[in-house]
């Protein structure tokens, strides 16, 4: 057996389901041992739809998902979605052919620092110079991008260490036992609640990577206290029927009144993640009191300096704090943000405006998905839409990239979700922009026999630029491009393509590509001059990377 051989037996070992890449001529060995194995390995058609694939396979399944390239302009391809899964917290494992380490010293074709250059956006990356290490480095990979919180790992593997003979078996794969916060720590933190006037809670994906939906659900039921979620956390705790669901915050500064951070006496953060919302945005006079309930201890800033801190299990915690708490009480609740925002969608949900508005888009959509079925969206105006307006009921139903926010990520990672949750349907929600960034997968998406829906807000702009410049400049510059017949460019691959040319056409044409069973792309005229709608409703925007 060489190591290429043993390193495909270690991924068997991690129960890797799919691998996401492109064979090349440093990947050799370990093309040819997956050949032997019962992984699936899905040719891709840029690096970067790959590591945008295995990027959402993560955060779906919370097991790793693994992409592959070859050295070099394969490798550095896949760097945006690495980075994309890493500051999402993702579990991801890429793994990268290099030339033999008999040429690494000097001048040579292709051959860059693989390591050095993943290191600042990976938990992990090591380059293997030895066969009989390939069970360490793999189980050590797969061991830290799955542990909280989760991120990217990277492998350097060189072609001559691939051909070697080893000896070596995989590790075996243990998992930690969830820990729990001492009894004191929560008795203190049922009291901080009990004592509070106007408690909130902030939910971030942490509590979905953590399984813990029902249980802040019940926390809120129980307490009557309103939540919050960041954009990564729709569905968290559902929202057409729940009264303390206040929506999605983090999208505008007007979040922090209409959210009710400025009334809150307490923030109870369950999952927060800090990189999608941060804590100077909504406690700007860090003048909250704050519980912390995480896995991990609490990011050091000063806007954030919980008074207790619930470190372990979140839905042990959770489930041993409100068995502790006394009976309901009714705190009064306030409801601008929820209240602001299904008022809007009711206003605009008949609306005959072409292009269509934003809102219309996002009723129909959401009125032809079932609320299991899975959203992806890309990044750009659609998705401070996306965010603020669609309904997510349940958790890793609308999947969203907040922490890098990586455009592109729709098409691939609708192709990923669909090989993960093959009984669901999937919609990639994006922009002209961003699906023209990796819409080569719609090859990928034919061959693998994953029905997809692709939506596309045709606006021919790059729409949040021009609104974000409009509005501090007051004018634009460089937005505009012209886009190819995107109906005649599906069908050019063998998918189905429509084109909206009236509002009261989308609901009909989504009904029928989620019964189309193939690759179907929806091109939709969008006016985003609403979007300054949306900023004078809820309050005056801040730019995505919150500046």
């Amino acid at each position: 057996m060489n190591a290429a051989q043993l390193f495909v037996k270690c991924l068997e070992n991690e129960q890797v389901e799919f691998i996401f890449g492109i064979p090349g001529e440093e990947n050799l060995d370990l093309v040819d041992a997956l050949l032997d194995s019962e992984i699936r390995f899905i040719t891709t058609r840029h690096e970067q739809g790959a590591a945008f694939m295995a990027d959402v396979y993560g955060r779906l399944t919370g097991k790793a998902g693994v992409c592959l390239s070859t050295l070099g302009p394969g490798a550095t391809n896949l760097v945006t979605g690495v980075a994309d899964a890493n500051m999402d917290n993702a579990p991801l494992v890429a793994i990268a052919g290099q030339a033999a380490t008999t040429r690494m010293h000097k001048e040579s074709h292709q051959v860059v620092d693989l390591v050095s250059m993943f290191k600042p956006i990976t938990k992990y990356a090591t380059q293997i110079l030895e066969p009989d290490t390939v069970p360490e480095v793999v189980r050590k990979a797969f061991k830290i991008a799955q542990t909280e919180k989760p991120g990217a790992s990277f492998i350097d593997f060189p072609e001559n260490i691939a051909e070697m003979a080893t000896l070596s078996q995989p590790l075996p794969v243990k998992h930690s036992r969830p820990t729990t916060a001492s009894e004191k720590l929560i008795k203190e933190a049922v009291l901080a609640i009990q004592s509070a006037e106007s408690p909130l809670i902030l939910v971030g994906n942490g509590a979905i990577r953590a399984n813990a939906s029902a249980q802040v659900y019940a926390l809120a039921k129980q307490r009557n206290i309103p939540t919050v979620n960041t954009f990564m956390a729709k569905g968290v705790v559902p929202f057409f029927k729940n009264a303390t669901a206040m929506g999605t915050a983090g999208l505008q500064k007007g979040d922090y009144e209409n959210g009710g951070f400025s009334k809150a006496d307490l923030v109870i953060c369950i999952g927060f993640d800090m990189v999608e919302y941060h804590p100077h945005l909504w406690n700007p006079r860090h003048q909250h009191r704050i519980i912390h309930i995480d896995p991990l201890p609490a990011e050091v800033d000063a806007s954030y300096l919980p008074e207790i801190e619930l470190i372990g299990d979140i839905a042990s915690n959770l489930l041993q704090l409100s068995a502790m708490l006394n009976t309901r009480a009714n705190f009064p609740l306030d409801h601008p943000l929820r209240d602001a925002t299904m008022a809007e969608m009711n206003r605009c949900k008949v609306s005959q405006d072409f292009p269509l508005l934003p809102q219309k888009i996002i009723w129909d959509l959401r009125t032809a998905m079932k609320s299991n079925d899975i959203a992806i969206c890309d990044v750009g105006a659609h998705k401070m839409w996306i965010a603020r307006m669609f309904r997510a009921e349940k958790p890793n139903t609308c999947i969203i990239s907040n922490g890098f926010a990586g455009m592109g990520i729709a098409v691939p990672g609708a192709i990923a979700a669909k090989l993960a949750m093959p009984n669901r349907a999937v919609v990639a929600v994006t922009g002209d922009a961003g699906f023209m960034m990796n819409s080569q997968e719609i090859e990928t998406a034919l061959r693998c026999e994953t029905p997809i829906v692709i939506l596309i807000w045709n606006d021919s702009q790059y729409g949040l630029i021009e609104w974000k410049q409009t509005r501090k400049y007051g004018r634009a510059a460089y937005i505009d491009f012209k886009n190819p017949d995107f109906v005649q460019y599906a069908q050019s691959f063998g998918a189905k393509g429509y084109r909206i040319n009236q509002a009261d056409e989308l609901l009909p044409t989504l009904e029928q590509a989620l019964k189309d069973n193939t690759v179907s792309v929806i091109d939709c005229p969008v006016d985003y001059s609403q979007n300054d709608r949306l900023t004078q409703l809820l309050g005056s925007v801040i730019t995505e990377m919150h500046d």
